[in-house]
Parts: C-alpha cells; structure tokens; sequence
C-alpha cells in the first residue's frame, strides 16, 4: 500500500515562511494571479534554509513570465500578454520580501521596481476591467491608486476600497478583492497608504496608527467619482489592516459596510509574542536602554532574525528596539474606539492563525452590534492566515454578505 500524502497539513517546505508564501502564491491562481505548475517547478528542491536561492527562485520566475507577457504583447496578444505580467507581479511581489532575508539590501530597489512596473504593465493591458491610476490627495502629498471598473458597465456603481497589510504587494490585493469584486460588478480603488509600497520604498513615508486620517481622504476622494453610488461604498482589509480599517471605522462613519481578513486589535502581539518574558517586563518598566542591549546581542546570533526585524521595522521609522515596540504598541483598538464602530463589519476566522489567534473573536467581542465573524477551517482547506488557499470561498462568502448589505 502507498504511503498517504500529507502535503496539505504538513506543507510545501519545513520553513514556515516559504511555505505560506507557497500557499499564497497557489491561492492566487483562482483569481489568474498565479500559475500552480510553474510555482510549484520554480520552488521545487530548494533547501529550507537558502534564502538566496529562494530569492533567485522568484526572481528567475517572474523574469521569465515577464518575457512572456512581453513576447505576447508585441505579438497583439493582449489577452495573453496581461495574464503573463500579472501573474510576474506576483512572483515580483515574493522576491521583495525575500530580499530582505538577503546578506545585502542592494537588490530590494531593483526587485520592488520589477514588482511595480509588471503590475503597471498588467494593468495598462488587461480586458478584464476599465482600468485608471489616480492620485489621492493626502495632507501635503498625495497616494497613488488604482481605480478598476467592469468592463461595458455603466451607471452608478457599489464600490470596494482595498486597504492592504503591513508588506504584502498591491498586486496581491488583485487575488484577495478586486477580482472577486469585479465579476460581481463592483468598482474597486486600491491604493498605497504611509509606509506601503511606493510610499514606502519610493516616498520614505512611515505607517500611522490613526489610519482614519488615511482612509477618510480615500473616502472623499472616492465619494467625487461621478460613476460611483455614494450609498454603496465599502472598505475591505487585509491582515493589518484589519486594524487599520477598524480603527478607521471608529472615526469615520460613511462607509455602507466593511470587511477586515483577519479581524485585529493588538498588532504588537505578532512582535512581542516571540520574546523572552524577561524582555517584555524590561520594556514593559521603560528600561529601553537594557533592553536595545539585550536584542542587541540577540540578534547578533541570529543574522536572519536581524534581517527580519530590519525588514518589518522599516515601514515604522528609524528607531530603536525599544522605541519601535512602543510604537507598535498603539495600534490597538480599545473598547472607547470599537464603541463607535457603526457599519456593519464582517470578520474572517480562520482556524490556525498564526500571526493574531484568537483576534478576531476578540474583536467580533468588541463590537458585538454590528459584527458577523465567519469561521473558516482546515477541513475546508480555508486555514492559516487570510486563508491563503481558499480565496475563491472566501470571496463567496464576504461578497454574498456584502450583497445583502448593499441590495
């Protein structure tokens, strides 16, 4: 008898990190950002300790399905050439964070460029949607977007403004929303807030915890389109923001109902939960000094570690440990601010998140009047975070409630 296959529970590689970046990448596909076949062939034998060659996997990957694109764009195959260069901005998006496990940041620019300038390519291609990039006042700059309308639709539509998470690619946000939205005949805008993508690596800006002063200039912004129903307005988050748009909710009331994947409340707790509680109670007393020594040498011994630290505390601003812990340390939603959350919010949970378990009960807790939280399960195939594997269930799911919503 043959040996039963466990590639599910078990996963794509003993390294955490590449295997929910596999499952990512594979979830995709249902949305055409992905290619299973050739994921699956790029990554194949790559030990799970070589950050080089997992970098090189993806690069090489999106290189070659660029060329793609390209040979079937100058050919007049526009359907063909958009698909190819989507789903490049999509192994392009991978390689940007795995450049930051890398000995050297000098590929990162390059990588993100790549990333970005396949995604434009997609986007200036595609016949999958009326396609426009934008430019949304903000403060004294302003935050590049992307504005997707279905093909041949007219008239007043409902329309889904996607805020994204922490480090993952706008491109990516084509595979958890917009294309879900589009084949129901909602508008999409997707945009790049402080400290995410462009405005990050290009801007240098950093992130913000009061994202209402981000999202209600997006909301403005969106409620001046001629061809969009004011009345039919939703905000959708993915991982972070699944803070930031719930914060944003306490302040800013317009919005006709809301999705966050997964629900969050503490975003520090995917940073602190990993340290020593001897740490913790040294940042908890305010002795920063002692406890930048003490990561100080940790991380030292652990070079992946550092580079990791370096990369998820870049978008929060020069500082130091301590500083940077107490900084995460207020994006928290609190009970004044879930009080003042009246749109209805859908929450996404998913069995074995690992990166917030157990937030999002708390906040469907938080926010008991206007909060219907949907579990999603392993025996599904719908587990870990924001369900890597399941998008095309999980769009079912949050677009029928959001239909109902919007009728």
């Amino acid at each position: 008898m043959s040996a039963a296959t466990h590639t599910f529970s078990k996963g794509f590689s003993s390294n955490e990190g590449f295997d929910f970046d596999i499952r990512a990448v594979l979830g995709a596909a249902a949305s055409g950002a992905s290619d299973p076949g050739e994921v699956l062939a790029a990554v194949d034998g790559i030990a799970p300790k070589n950050d080089r060659a997992w970098f090189e996997a993806w690069t090489r990957l999106g290189d070659r399905v660029a060329g793609i694109g390209s040979g079937c764009l100058e050919r007049g195959h526009a359907a063909s050439g958009a698909a190819a260069w989507l789903r490049a901005s999509t192994y392009y998006g991978v390689a940007v964070n795995a450049a930051s496990a890398l000995d050297s940041a000098d590929e990162l620019a390059h990588v993100f460029h790549q990333h970005r300038e396949a995604w434009d390519r997609f986007v200036d291609a595609t016949p999958l949607a009326e396609t426009s990039r934008v430019s949304i006042p903000y403060e004294n700059t302003s935050l590049p977007g992307y504005l997707f309308r279905p093909r041949g639709a007219s008239g007043a539509l409902p329309l889904l403004i996607g805020t994204n998470g922490s480090d993952g690619s706008l491109s990516s946000m084509w595979a958890t929303c917009a294309f879900g939205a589009l084949q129901r005949g909602y508008a999409v805008l997707l945009y790049d807030g402080p400290g995410q993508q462009t405005m990050l690596f290009d801007a240098g800006t950093t992130f913000r915890p009061d994202w209402e002063a981000v999202l209600t200039p997006v909301l403005d912004f969106a409620l001046a389109l001629d061809d969009t129903d004011p009345k039919r307005i939703a905000a959708y988050g993915i991982s972070q923001a699944g803070y930031w748009v719930t914060r944003a909710l306490g302040f800013e009331h317009r919005f006709a109902a809301a999705i966050v994947d997964p629900g969050v409340v503490d975003v520090s707790t995917s940073w602190s939960d990993h340290l020593p509680k001897s740490m913790l109670e040294l940042l908890d007393k305010g002795e920063n000094d002692k406890f930048d020594r003490d990561m100080a040498f940790g991380l030292k011994l652990q070079k992946d570690a550092a580079r990791t630290w370096a990369f998820r505390a870049r978008p929060y601003g020069p500082r130091g440990y301590a500083e940077t812990l107490h900084e995460v340390r207020r994006y928290r939603i609190d009970e004044d601010v879930a009080a003042q959350i009246t749109t209805p919010l859908l929450i996404t949970w998913p069995e074995r998140e690992q990166f917030w378990p157990g937030q999002s009960e708390k906040l469907a807790a938080l926010t008991p009047s206007v909060s219907t939280l949907v579990p999603f399960t392993a025996a599904e195939g719908a587990d870990f975070h924001c369900e890597p594997l399941a998008r095309a269930l999980v769009d079912q799911r949050m677009f029928d409630w959001l239909d109902e919503r919007l009728a």
